[in-house]
């Protein structure tokens, strides 16, 4: 299996490498809890087109090491950038889901560069969800932390009684099957506890507001409508306008699962953005 050591402390990461060397390159980052297979609606069918996806496995997550520390934003963008390095990746087109959202940002505006030619942020909590100085309307941390700690008492019951509301099940066109709810609910318990932990805290201190601006170079911004872990609002519309080159896709009724339940339609918004990159 693929792994390389992670620059910050050696941790050793996963990573999955799918689609020809030469393909255009798309890096996909995972949202809180999963690992590189919840892109499987993305990945398997741009591989086959030709692009060169490649997938990590954040500490902690997947099939990475289990380790206590590194879970700051500074250290996760750089374990991102440390496997840009470790393939020698250029002209890439980042992609995150929810918390990796966040990564993508702290990665472009730390390691900018001639690696990165584009970024998607697909369902992302940037620039975050809580009240700060220059965001009134957030949601108080102490709530967040709250829930935190609900979430840290029964993290299975969370999961599974979640999962409707992540996928917005029930709206039109969000149809997945029973077993592929138990599956991404099973696959949620592949995180370690600690991870799980760390993320969620690292959320309830989030304000990427500053450095939105900075990014100087086209971002895609792909939001569901009914998206209750990030809502559409104060993330992703929020995000698009403080980004200077941005745009920004709303999709009906989707949840904060798009990448599953909109799969079709987030893999051809992903394909035409990247394709972009590549005869810019």
């Amino acid at each position: 299996m693929p792994y390389f050591q992670s620059p910050v402390d050696g941790t050793r990461l996963h990573f999955v490498d799918y689609g020809p060397a030469d393909g255009p390159v798309i890096v996909f980052v995972n949202g809180s809890y999963f690992d590189t297979g919840m892109w499987e609606f993305q990945t398997l069918p741009l591989a086959d087109e030709g692009f060169h996806c490649v997938g990590l496995d954040r500490r902690g997550h997947g099939r990475s090491d289990d380790v206590w520390g590194g879970f700051d934003l500074d250290s996760l963008a750089d374990d991102v950038d440390g496997l840009l390095r470790h393939l020698d990746l250029r002209d890439v087109t980042l992609v995150g889901h929810s918390v990796g959202a966040a990564e993508v940002v702290r990665c472009l505006t730390r390691h900018r560069g001639a690696r990165v030619s584009g970024a998607a942020l697909v369902g992302g909590v940037v620039p975050g969800v809580v009240r700060t100085a220059d965001h009134a309307a957030g949601v108080d941390p102490a709530v967040v932390r709250a829930g935190n700690e609900t979430v840290r008492r029964d993290p299975a019951a969370f999961f599974a009684r979640g999962a409707d509301a992540f996928f917005a099940l029930g709206l039109p066109g969000n149809d997945l099957s029973p077993e592929y709810v138990r599956g991404a609910v099973d696959r949620c318990h592949g995180a370690t506890a600690r991870a799980g932990a760390a993320l969620r805290e690292l959320v309830a201190t989030l304000d990427l507001a500053p450095e939105l601006p900075k990014i100087d170079l086209p971002v895609l911004v792909v939001h569901g409508t009914h998206d209750t872990s990030a809502p559409l609002a104060p993330t992703g519309r929020r995000a698009a306008e403080l980004l200077p080159d941005s745009t920004l896709k709303v999709y009906e009724n989707a949840g904060h699962g798009l990448y599953a339940t909109h799969a079709d339609l987030l893999t051809a918004d992903l394909r035409e953005f990247a394709r972009k990159r590549v005869s810019a």
